[in-house]
């Protein structure tokens, strides 16, 4: 394995700035992506009940089918990735892995907001391949940590990243927003507030793109590629290559029981990285269909998130040196239940003028989620990270992946049931502090220096996982 770009600044910068590329993305979906499917692309029916019109479309809500989607992507993801990464660290090919869903997910951002008002099979099917792309990228991305950082610089690059990624994405959004404001009857811009909006949804996804030729090129790929044993030169090449990562996967996953804390510290992440995560991805169909507030008040309020975001990375990086990323982590969570239970009590106003009130309590919520978001997220990440064996981060990375998203299905699901039965995505939001909850409890249990002793005990031969 090569060492010379461990704590490499030019190299860390350039990986940190992957994270400003797909960032874009990101914030996109949830700024604007979201409040446009539920409010454009979900056609309005009368409700036979009251007689008003409302956004349905086989029979459920917006906020309710954007949820599912979600779920669904996570789905598809579940088996995939860890296949991927053990191929990836075989081949020594991360760097070309990341490239590619990269632009996969990049091209599809660009293509969904093509989809007609109304399309929503379309508009859902584009998206997912977002997703998939968007999700399966990060795998390799984050995969690359354990091998330019050291446990002592881990936690800080995790943080930079992250921080990075919060700028970026702000940044983005911010220009989306003006192009959003500026448009409308009689504008300079000739645009309808549809028409910027698609044009935002588009633009995250060059904005992926450009920025992704940047960060590349400062990110070598690392290690040599291994040959492929000789029981399997006789098969073509992806079939080889597909053997051997699903050798290695099914090997790794029977190893890792094994492996107590590593695997606790897993499903602790499980459940309250699925509370973040369904706040984030649901939190644009809530505020617009739940508190009836306008697109222009959802993106000043993620606008919010990710620019305070960027100072509760590094802070949490600090944090994290001082007293220990396990414990950083924690405190975050338990300001995490008191965001969800913020979120169930801010009410919803139905007199325009009145909306006011309720956009200054979600902005002021929104500096909490911005304060703590980055320190879960990239705190989660390193610490991972140094517990894992160097020469098979994108594999354990990918398991990581399965793992998180295996849960990610339960979190909007959660609420999408939730909001289905009561008719509404208040106590859906409140449903969401349990995840928080038992995650907290399972944290607690992990021996951080024992995991992290277990390192060494990894060997990898072929497509054979071996434990001392």
């Amino acid at each position: 394995m090569t060492t010379s770009i461990k704590n490499d600044r030019r190299t860390i910068f350039g990986w940190a700035m992957y994270d400003w590329a797909n960032s874009a993305y990101i914030t996109t979906s949830g700024a604007i992506v979201a409040a446009f499917f539920t409010g454009t692309i979900v056609p309005e029916v009368v409700d036979e009940s009251t007689g008003e019109l409302v956004s349905r479309y086989w029979g459920m809500s917006g906020e309710t089918l954007w949820a599912a989607v979600v779920s669904i992507g996570a789905l598809v993801l579940f088996l995939g990735m860890p296949i991927l990464g053990a191929v990836a660290d075989y081949t020594s090919a991360k760097r070309r892995f990341l490239w590619f869903f990269a632009m996969v997910g990049a091209f599809f951002t660009i293509v969904v907001p093509f989809a007609p008002d109304g399309a929503v099979p379309a508009f859902l099917i584009l998206f997912l391949f977002s997703q998939v792309g968007f999700v399966a990228a990060n795998v390799f991305y984050d995969g690359f940590l354990p091998n330019i950082t050291t446990d002592d610089t881990i936690d800080a690059v995790s943080s930079k990243g992250f921080a990075y990624g919060y700028i970026g994405g702000g940044l983005y959004v911010l220009l989306a927003f003006v192009l959003i404001i500026l448009s409308g009857d009689d504008s300079v811009t000739g645009l309808t507030e549809t028409g910027a909006a698609r044009i935002s949804i588009a633009g995250a996804g060059v904005w992926w793109i450009v920025f992704s030729f940047f960060s590349l090129a400062r990110l070598p790929e690392v290690g040599e590629a291994d040959p492929i044993p000789d029981e399997l030169s006789h098969l073509p090449k992806w079939r080889a290559y597909a053997s051997i990562g699903f050798g290695r996967t099914i090997g790794t996953g029977k190893k890792l029981l094994q492996f107590k804390h590593i695997l606790l510290f897993v499903i602790a992440y499980m459940f309250y990285n699925d509370g973040t995560q369904t706040i984030i991805s649901v939190s644009g169909a809530y505020a617009e269909d739940t508190l009836n507030l306008e697109t222009e008040v959802i993106i000043v309020t993620f606008l919010i998130v990710q620019f305070v975001a960027f100072f509760g990375a590094l802070f949490f990086g600090r944090l994290a040196d001082k007293v220990g990323a396990k414990r950083a982590i924690m405190i975050s969570l338990a300001i995490w239940v008191g965001i969800s239970i913020g979120g169930y009590l801010l009410p919803a106003e139905t007199v325009p003028e009145a909306t006011k009130g309720t956009a200054t309590l979600l902005y002021l919520l929104a500096v909490v989620i911005g304060f703590v978001l980055g320190g879960v997220q990239a705190l989660s990440r390193s610490l991972y990270g140094s517990m894992i064996p160097e020469e098979a981060s994108a594999e354990f990375y990918g398991f990581f992946s399965v793992f998180s998203k295996f849960s990610a299905i339960w979190g909007p699901l959660l609420f999408a049931v939730v909001s289905a039965i009561t008719g509404s995505g208040r106590p859906a939001i409140l449903s969401i502090v349990a995840l928080f909850a038992i995650g907290m409890v399972l944290l607690s249990r992990v021996d951080v220096e024992a995991a992290r002793a277990s390192r060494d005990r990894w060997h990898f031969e072929g497509a054979e996982t071996i434990v001392d």
